[in-house]
């Protein structure tokens, strides 16, 4: 998954030395979600990249995809938070372009950051089944999922940024507009404090909630029964996924 970012094309950069050793094959998925004005930019430095590598590249569209881009949902009244719709339409997207690419693995470009916000989004909003989830690696008894996987998982943001400056690599620097007033965002700025008196705290966060994560997982795990979407066949273990059930709402 190539978002232009500094976490995405760091991960493609660092991927790529094992395609050079010719131990791995690699292709990149570029998602735009529609967003004026941000993610042009993203996309045509994902695309540069691509091609600089020799790495096949696809650049998929929310508008081609659902019919609708992310402004547009914004524009609606009563919608979900941005991240809620961009998060499930994102998975869905990247799922499909895996199996179309035959890919046997997912690398996204998650730091240390992003793990420690999502552990303390799941447990404050009490959403177990979701912390469960957190890890190095996630993947389904499903074979219609593509299983995934955090190279960075462990390394923190600044030190991201670092090497792509050290290297010399072109990345999108601008935020996502819909995201500064988000729950992700709020949780950042926490950690961001925390870590200014406390620079280890978000390694001790993932470091102890990697020890409890296999009793969590064996407390909460759910052997779903998936079969596909009667919608658009993607899999799901309920009448409708996750994405068409917003689709619904949003009447598409």
């Amino acid at each position: 998954a190539l978002s232009g970012g500094k976490d995405s094309v760091v991960t493609l950069e660092i991927l790529n030395s094992y395609v050079e050793r010719h131990i791995i094959e690699l292709c990149a998925v570029t998602i735009d979600e529609g967003i004026a004005g941000y993610r042009e930019e993203g996309v045509e430095i994902a695309k540069a990249h691509a091609e600089r590598l020799g790495i096949p590249h696809k650049v998929v569209s929310f508008k081609e995809s659902f019919g609708i881009d992310l402004d547009e949902i914004m524009s609606k009244e009563g919608h979900r938070g941005s991240c809620t719709y961009c998060g499930v339409f994102r998975r869905w997207i990247i799922n499909r372009a895996a199996r179309e690419f035959g890919a046997t693995k997912i690398a996204t470009g998650h730091n240390l950051d992003d793990e420690t916000q999502a552990i303390l989004m799941n447990y404050l909003e009490g959403n177990m089944e979701n912390l469960a989830k957190i890890g190095p690696k996630t993947e389904s008894n499903s074979e219609l999922f593509t299983v995934k996987i955090k190279p960075l998982r462990e390394i923190p943001e600044k030190e991201i940024g670092l090497y792509a400056l050290a290297k010399g690599l072109d990345i999108h620097l601008a935020g996502c507009p819909y995201a500064q007033e988000s729950f992700r965002m709020e949780i950042s700025n926490i950690l961001k404090d925390l870590s200014k008196d406390h620079p280890t705290i978000m390694y001790s966060t993932l470091r102890g909630f990697d020890k409890i994560r296999p009793a969590l997982r064996k407390e909460l795990e759910h052997d779903y029964e998936f079969d596909r979407c009667e919608r658009c066949g993607e899999p799901s273990s309920n009448r409708l996924c996750r994405a068409c059930t917003f689709l619904e709402e949003l009447g598409k």
